[in-house]
């Protein structure tokens, strides 16, 4: 058991995508992987990561769930400086588990000048002996893959399940987007289930892979194969709550159909505006509640000195909205060659549409939809794009729902 207070907190941050800075010289080849890496910033996670350890060690929540990619691309030094950044934590569990992109990924590198080589991978015993001190607070250990349960305190059971698909040995090979839970883990998932049931124990699902389709134009392989039958498992024990990653958006889903489960998507640490949840457990509800992370007041002196730390969200804003448009500018660009005003205003149109649903801000009115949809740029943009006109009409929501926090009561 983590703690025996029955009102207590714990934070989810997801996709952190840590490349360790010893893996690369900030040269040619590692430029060019930051401008293709789909605003995802890989110069300062290190800082990044080491200032949010400062504020747990002030602030003291229970535990930090990570759930998974932890690393850019399953380099095994980079697991190791992740483990090695949090280890200073006393008071605070570090919990993690994989995500798609970190167990014997083959796109695995290091960078040096204008050069890419192959960087170690991480097997699953690397996975657990890197990570020992999460597996050490496990009641129980799934044999068939990486997933493990923990108490958190005397109401409350976390099930930390590991969805992804991978092989048995380091690999060339890309890693896989879509993931699966399997059979022999479903069973141990119904045990631990069936376990908190018989403890008078609430449990909590914990995974990379999404329980609910988030986003009906984008959902293939990101939702696990085998959802229909994880599902019915939650349905049989009452979970009330679970939390993924992996879209990288923040995006919250009430019950589903036979389904009492309320699914939290956290979006991507390294990149938007680094957002993290704050979820507290109480004897008959749960709060969560997205929040940003102000890591200005975490760094050190000497990391004040650098501008782009010090105005990290606009860096972040400016990465994410130019890296989401730069490619569909330039192919309009070819058209409207006469016209750069108008070219400018889709790219920011296509980018701020998707920065709110990436960072869960996605709530307006009806009638500032419509006039986003009556636009010129609007327009043009469907017109030319018509492989984008689904996806854009999925991003605004018009309704009462929030993405951004949500009570789950018992």
């Amino acid at each position: 058991m983590i703690t025996k207070e029955l009102n207590t907190e714990f934070w989810v941050i997801s996709d952190t995508h840590l490349i360790a800075d010893s893996l690369h010289d900030e040269g040619q080849a590692f430029a060019r992987m930051q401008k293709t890496s789909q605003g995802k910033d890989l110069y300062y996670q290190e800082t990044v990561l080491t200032a949010f350890r400062r504020m747990a060690q002030q602030k003291k929540p229970a535990a930090i769930i990570v759930t998974g990619d932890l690393t850019f691309n399953g380099e095994r030094v980079s697991a190791e400086k992740f483990a090695e950044i949090f280890k200073p934590l006393k008071d605070t569990k570090v919990l993690v588990i994989p995500g798609n992109h970190d167990i014997f990924d083959g796109w695995a590198r290091e960078f040096r000048g204008k050069k890419q080589f192959y960087a170690g991978e991480i097997s699953p015993m690397f996975w657990r002996s890197i990570f020992d001190r999460s597996y050490r607070q496990a009641t129980d250990e799934d044999s068939s893959s990486l997933a493990y349960s923990v108490q958190l305190n005397p109401q409350y059971f976390l099930i930390l399940a590991d969805s992804n698909i991978y092989g048995k040995e380091e690999t060339t090979e890309a890693p896989h987007t879509r993931g699966m839970i399997g059979k022999e883990q479903l069973k141990w998932i119904e045990k631990q289930f069936r376990y908190a049931q018989e403890n008078n124990l609430r449990p909590i699902l914990f995974m990379h892979h999404n329980l609910y389709v988030h986003n009906p134009a984008v959902n293939k392989g990101y939702v696990v194969d085998d959802a229909v039958e994880l599902r019915r498992i939650c349905a049989r024990y009452n979970v009330k709550l679970a939390f993924s990653g992996h879209i990288h958006a923040q995006n919250i889903m009430g019950p589903h159909d036979m389904t009492p489960t309320t699914e939290v998507v956290t979006s991507s640490f390294c990149s938007n505006d680094q957002g993290y949840g704050v979820v507290r457990v109480h004897s008959r509800h749960i709060t969560y509640v997205r929040r940003k992370f102000n890591m200005t007041r975490y760094l050190t002196k000497q990391e004040k000195q650098n501008y782009t730390l010090e105005h990290f969200h606009k860096y972040l804003k400016d990465l994410q909205l130019g890296s989401i448009s730069a490619d569909m500018m330039q192919s309009e660009l070819n058209t409207y060659h006469d016209d750069i005003d108008l070219v400018q205003r889709m790219g920011r149109l296509f980018g701020w549409m998707n920065y709110h649903f990436f960072t869960g801000h996605n709530h307006i009115k009806a009638s500032e939809l419509a006039k986003i949809h009556a636009s010129e740029e609007y327009q043009i943009l469907v017109k030319h794009h018509p492989e984008y006109r689904i996806y854009l009409k999925t991003l605004y929501d018009t309704s009462s729902h929030t993405n951004l926090q949500v009570k789950i009561k018992y």
